[in-house]
């Protein structure tokens, strides 16, 4: 049943399955874009809790009216991720996004080797965003500085894994499980993985599927609930 106007503006948390080759912030925009022209209205406040890359999939919290103030609370929860590593060339952006820029040996890798460098990386690591991030410096996001093709110093922060699981090797691509504070960027951990092998790595997928006690299990297909926006 669509929820009234007087309930959006209340507040609602609406989780919602993020497609691939979206921006969280064009998600947001469709969605309040949606819910205005459903009620005619001029203004509805809508956020999101955590921005996902648009190479990634899975669970976005969207808050909307009074809600919105709760956003800060759902950011800082644990999140968990599943997806794809794949050793032997790294990217500039870590991910997808950009093209490979160097390729390593892997001849050494073995799977036991693999399985072992997890263990690098569970609890409170010191870990470096990738110079392709929306983080700012000076007031200019990190990726549009690295995009100019200016060199950005990345200072390390303190972060937290509390699981870090190998799921499947077809090598050289390498399946996952991650749980993770706020602020842990996988890109970087993908990047990271590869150095710990003597090697080099980069994401090839990523899906996130909790935040807290929400999972994207109970997510809304972006598509589906648009539709029902819009009857």
């Amino acid at each position: 049943m669509m929820l009234t106007e007087e309930q959006f503006k209340e507040g609602q948390v609406l989780l919602i399955d993020k497609p691939l080759t979206w921006t969280s912030f064009q998600v947001v925009n469709k969605i309040r874009w949606e819910i205005r022209q459903r009620f005619s209205i001029k203004k509805i406040k809508v956020g999101h809790a955590g921005t996902l890359d648009p190479l990634a999939t899975g669970l976005l919290i969207l808050c909307t009216g009074k809600f919105t103030k709760k956003i800060d609370q759902f950011q800082a929860q644990i999140k968990e991720y599943t997806g794809e590593i794949t050793l032997g060339a790294t990217t500039p952006s870590y991910d997808l996004e950009s093209e490979v820029d160097k390729e390593f040996p892997t001849g050494h890798i073995t799977e036991e080797s693999i399985y072992k460098a997890t263990e690098k990386f569970i609890g409170e690591i010191d870990q470096k965003p990738p110079i392709f991030s929306a983080l700012k410096k000076d007031g200019k996001r990190l990726y549009e500085l690295a995009r100019a093709g200016e060199e950005v110093e990345v200072k390390s922060r303190k972060i937290t894994i509390s699981e870090f699981e190998i799921t499947k090797i077809d090598f050289p691509k390498v399946e996952f499980r991650v749980v993770c504070s706020k602020g842990t960027y996988i890109r970087s951990l993908a990047y990271d993985f590869g150095l710990a092998l003597d090697s080099g790595a980069h994401l090839s997928a990523l899906r996130r599927t909790k935040i807290g006690d929400f999972s994207v299990a109970d997510a809304h297909q972006l598509e589906g609930y648009i539709k029902e926006l819009q009857a």
